[in-house]
This record gives C-alpha cells, sequence and structure tokens, in this order.
C-alpha cells in the first residue's frame, strides 16, 4: 500500500484529493491543524501538525511516498506565509524521500492570461499572488535541479465541487440560488477556466501512481470546464431543473470597500480574472493519462449544488 501525506487536508482541494487517494486504494495521512484534523474524509488518518513547525511537518511526512502540498493561507496572509511554509515543506518532503505534488493556479501569467495557455508560457507577475506564486514554484524547480527533490505541479482553474466551502461556486455564483437567481462576477460573454474537484483529485491520484515515469520537475494543465457565464448559467438551470435571473457583482462598491477591507482589497485585484477570457490546455496531461477524468459539467454542477445543500426548486425567470 503506498502512503500519500495530504497537508491542508481538511481545505477544499486537500479533501477531494483525500477522498480520491483512499478510493484507489492509497493509505491518506491528513495533515491538519488542531481541531482541523477533525474534520478530514472518512478514511484519513489524522496527523496534527502545523506548517509553520518544520520539525513537526518532517515527522507528520515520514513514511510517505507522496507529499500532496494543498496549504493555503488565507488571502491577506499570502505575503508573510506562503514561501516560508513552502520552505518547510521542501525539507519535509526531502526528508521523506517523497515526491511532492502542488496544485497550482493561472495567477501565474498574470495580466497576459487568455485561451488556451500552455505549460510553457511566460509567467508574469503582474500582480503581487501572482509573484508569490511564480517564486513558490521556482523555488521548487532549484531543488529539483539541485538536490532531485522530484516536483509535480497541476494547475488548474478555479475550484468547484465538493462539500467544502470557500470557493467562487458557493460563496458567489450560487450564493442566491434558494432565491432562483445565478450571480456572475464578470461579462457573460467572457470564458472563464473552472476545475471540479473530484476529477481534479482523481488526477493527482493518476499522476502520482505514474509518478516513475516522470522528470524531476514537471508542470501539467488541467483544462477542465471552460464555460462562459452564458454557458455555466445554462448549465446551472438543467441542474437544478428550471430558469434563474442573473445577477451581477457590484465592483466599485467592493473596490470601496477595499479601502478598509483587506481581504476585499485582496479579491477586488484578481477580479480581472473575471473579465479576462482564459482556458488551459490539457493537451499534455492527456498525451501522458488517454483519458482525463471529467465528469459532465451538469452533472458535476448537480453533485456541487447537492453537496453544499443547495437544494432549491427556483423560480422562473421574469
Amino acid at each position: 500500500m503506498q502512503t500519500v501525506a495530504i497537508l491542508g487536508a481538511a481545505g477544499r482541494i486537500g479533501d477531494a484529493a483525500a477522498r480520491a487517494f483512499l478510493a484507489k486504494g492509497w493509505r491518506v495521512k491528513g495533515v491538519a491543524r488542531n481541531a482541523k484534523a477533525d474534520q478530514l474524509a472518512p478514511g484519513v488518518e489524522p496527523v496534527r501538525a502545523d506548517a509553520f513547525d518544520r520539525a513537526a511537518l518532517i515527522e507528520a511526512c515520514r513514511g510517505a511516498d507522496v507529499v500532496l502540498n494543498c496549504l493555503n493561507p488565507e488571502y491577506t496572509a499570502w505575503h508573510e506565509k506562503v514561501l516560508p511554509m513552502a520552505e518547510n515543506v521542501a525539507a519535509a518532503v526531502e526528508a521523506a524521500g517523497a515526491t511532492h505534488m502542488l496544485p497550482g493556479n493561472v495567477y501565474n501569467f498574470g495580466y497576459s492570461v487568455g485561451l488556451d495557455m500552455r505549460e510553457d508560457a511566460p509567467q508574469v507577475s503582474s500582480t503581487e499572488k501572482a509573484a508569490i506564486r511564480i517564486r513558490m514554484e521556482q523555488m521548487f524547480a532549484e531543488l529539483a535541479g539541485r538536490r532531485g527533490i522530484r516536483t509535480i505541479i497541476l494547475r488548474a482553474g478555479d475550484f468547484y465541487g465538493g462539500p467544502k466551502t470557500g470557493t467562487w461556486a458557493d460563496l458567489i455564483l450560487l450564493a442566491k440560488l434558494n432565491k432562483g437567481i445565478f450571480t456572475w462576477p464578470g461579462p457573460m460573454e467572457v470564458p472563464h477556466a473552472f476545475a471540479y474537484l473530484p476529477d481534479l483529485g482523481a488526477t493527482f491520484v493518476e499522476l502520482a501512481e505514474r509518478r516513475d515515469e516522470l522528470g524531476v520537475f514537471e508542470r501539467f494543465h488541467f483544462a477542465g470546464h471552460t464555460m462562459t457565464g452564458e454557458e455555466m448559467k445554462r448549465v446551472t438551470e438543467e441542474a437544478v431543473g428550471g430558469r434563474l435571473k442573473r445577477a451581477g457583482v457590484p465592483w466599485a462598491l467592493l473596490r470601496a470597500a477595499g479601502l478598509v477591507s483587506p481581504m476585499m482589497r485582496e479579491i477586488v485585484t484578481m477580479s480581472y480574472l473575471w473579465r479576462t477570457a482564459h482556458s488551459l490546455d490539457g493537451t499534455r496531461l492527456e498525451r501522458l493519462l488517454g483519458a482525463v477524468p471529467s465528469t459532465d459539467p451538469v452533472e458535476a454542477m448537480r453533485r456541487t449544488i447537492a453537496d453544499l445543500g443547495l437544494l432549491v426548486k427556483p423560480r422562473a425567470a421574469a
């Protein structure tokens, strides 16, 4: 039996990945802080450790064949937390002799993000978050070259699906579903990259099981579901079985709120992704795996709504 240690196992990606690894017969150690260790998927072995405690993290990852790094501090704490945590992860992975796996995102492409982005597309530090993510990936690439610490990055769009809250789906898109309203944060005709989390989790498992075929540092793009606001609205309507009204996001008001709210300021800074058409080219991943896990978008949305307990009887759109 192979063992995966999932850092941040109580979070959205960690939970989805844990369930996928368990389904394929892996032993799953869920590394989480204090009370979060009690919020893990059934079958996960809880391991309490703080990512800022290097010794504890090394001990938590001991015996792991793979370390899946799903650590994701609050938006407002990236500057002081992301890179120090990544350094501790690197130490734990090296001590365990494990393969490091990292969920990536589209932030790295900055304002140059566009349609069909490939793994070799230029990375641009247009925002502070882009700069942080770029530096973190560069750090693991350097460690792979110097010390042979293998890293596999799987880059995906915005997450949705699964029972954990805190995604754009439950915070914005479906927040008013019980009132028969679908919310889209940008122009309805602009394509946006999404990743259904159970599919993404299953893909991490497939990459983990084929890690010995890969180089010491690899990047793959998970195409997922790219949809415009109009397409996502139709998918949601089909999932709930009725018409929905459309609502937008008052970015001007949120920008004003950002003057006093650091969290709101960070969210507004990244709002360009809702105005910029973008998608990920998954050709390289498909070439390796053949068939990449992919749930039909309507079924994915139906399960998302059920998992979040958003069972509604939508009102007919006016």
